[in-house]
């Protein structure tokens, strides 16, 4: 075994082992899903069913195909949580603590697979990347849970159900997993403020990236007295948020003579911005979704669509691809040959690659939509809104989940997993490293537009 894994290392790269390793990870958690110990009395499921569940906690997307209340027991569901951290913050973070344990020395090829999985584009500083962000997330997931678990002592009749419900909901909502076991997610609490704002918190934390967090962390305790963001901080946090603003007031804005008619300010505003949060990849909601507008949930689906921040627990296309995205067009429009934000020029090859992404993942749900149209029997919107939800890793779902037939399941289960490892390290999955080409043909151009 030694010996294999070994040739392992050798042959695959870190693109494919790091699918390997999600792939074994999601084979463990459907066993560890699957035991009788993990399950309420009588229940049954299929292994189709099982490996939806797995796939979906693994990716930390949320969507379901059986009740979590009713299906899972107390164990199942520490198990579930279990799972959930361990999809959320990343497989080699957690691995990386695994292997400081146990004295390990983490060598080059562990610190490519480190870079790999959260995005970096540089090898040093990884070991203490990971380090920062287990530590950083296990305890914003434990100031969450203690808060909520101490307030929900008003909601539940004992002090271990209180503090149950607040772990898990801090967990689900830290790692954006969408889970619940609650059986009605958040809407048990949308005339609670307090515990949105806290979820809405939580949410945010996932959501906006792990660097984004270190650097703030360092602004907040470091001696420096002019200390300097790096542009993916600036970029990323301005994109987010631009994102969860204008996403609240598109809500608001569509459906702001339909569902929310008559509907207090205050209780408006916090149904527009948890929902406008929770599209960044949290998957909980304070509202049935199938109650919004076809507007709205056609303006969620594009939310769900570009996703969380990179090296974060979400999905989709990403902030920053979508930013530069539009930094592009703009530049482009004004003649620009070059792209500059924040005193910084950025590299052609980053335009390059989130253009790549951005189409790869049109095509990838444009392919799953239409394959879902001939196999399904719900509306377009329907089954674009679960598509974009899969991918993004986000969980929200019209109420047709568990309705998918054997073949929508699979590429939902599909959706999610690649949602999880990314666009980049999908298509790189067929090769195994750049190739620099030892030759170039003479240029000739072509007509465009």
């Amino acid at each position: 075994m030694k010996v294999l894994m070994k040739k392992m290392l050798r042959v695959l790269s870190p693109f494919q082992l790091i699918a390997l390793y999600y792939v074994l990870a999601v084979t463990v958690s459907v066993v560890l899903l699957s035991l009788p110990v993990a399950h309420q009395k009588d229940v049954e499921w299929s292994f189709i069913d099982a490996l939806f569940t797995a796939v979906s906690a693994v990716s930390v997307t949320g969507l379901t195909v059986v009740d979590t209340a009713d299906t899972f027991s107390t164990t199942g569901i520490w198990m579930l949580a279990f799972i959930l951290q361990f999809g959320g913050i990343g497989i080699m973070t957690l691995g990386t603590f695994v292997w400081l344990i146990l004295g390990k020395r983490i060598g080059l090829k562990e610190r490519r697979l480190i870079m790999t999985d959260q995005n970096q584009t540089h090898l040093s500083g990884l070991v203490k990347l990971m380090k920062h962000v287990l530590a950083l997330i296990v305890l914003i997931e434990l100031i969450g849970g203690l808060v909520l678990g101490a307030y929900f002592l008003k909601y539940f009749d004992s002090v271990e159900e209180a503090f149950i419900q607040g772990f898990f909901t801090s967990i689900s909502a830290t790692t954006n997993a969408g889970f619940d076991i609650t059986g009605s997610s958040m809407i048990p609490f949308q005339h609670d403020y307090f515990v949105q704002f806290i979820v809405i918190l939580l949410l945010i934390f996932g959501a906006i990236g792990f660097p984004v967090l270190i650097e703030v962390k360092e602004f907040l305790f470091s001696r420096k007295k002019n200390y300097i963001f790096s542009l993916f901080t600036k970029l990323t946090s301005v994109t987010f948020f631009l994102l969860v603003i204008g996403g609240a007031v598109g809500i608001y804005l569509l459906d702001a003579n339909l569902l929310f008619a008559g509907k207090p300010w205050h209780e408006v505003l916090f149904y527009s911005l948890f929902q406008s949060t929770t599209t960044r990849n949290g998957g909980l909601a304070t509202i049935d979704i199938s109650q919004f507008s076809d507007a709205t949930a056609l303006f969620m689906c594009v939310l769900m669509f570009i996703g969380a921040s990179p090296s974060s627990v979400g999905g989709g296309i990403r902030t920053t691809t979508f930013a530069l995205n539009l930094l592009a067009l703009f530049h482009f429009a004004r003649g620009n040959k070059s792209v500059k934000i924040f005193k910084r020029e950025l590299y052609h090859d980053d335009l390059m690659k989130s253009l790549i992404v951005t189409m790869m993942a049109s095509l990838l749900v444009f392919c799953s939509t239409l394959i879902l149209t001939v196999t399904e029997d719900h509306s377009l919107l329907q089954l674009l809104f679960e598509v974009c939800s899969a991918f993004g890793t986000t969980g929200l779902s019209m109420g047709i989940t568990s309705d998918l037939s054997t073949v929508g399941k699979s590429v939902i289960i599909l959706l999610m997993f690649i949602g999880r490892i990314g666009i980049v390290t999908l298509l790189y999955l067929i090769g195994r490293k750049e190739i620099e080409a030892n030759f170039h043909y003479p240029k000739e151009r072509i007509i465009i537009g």
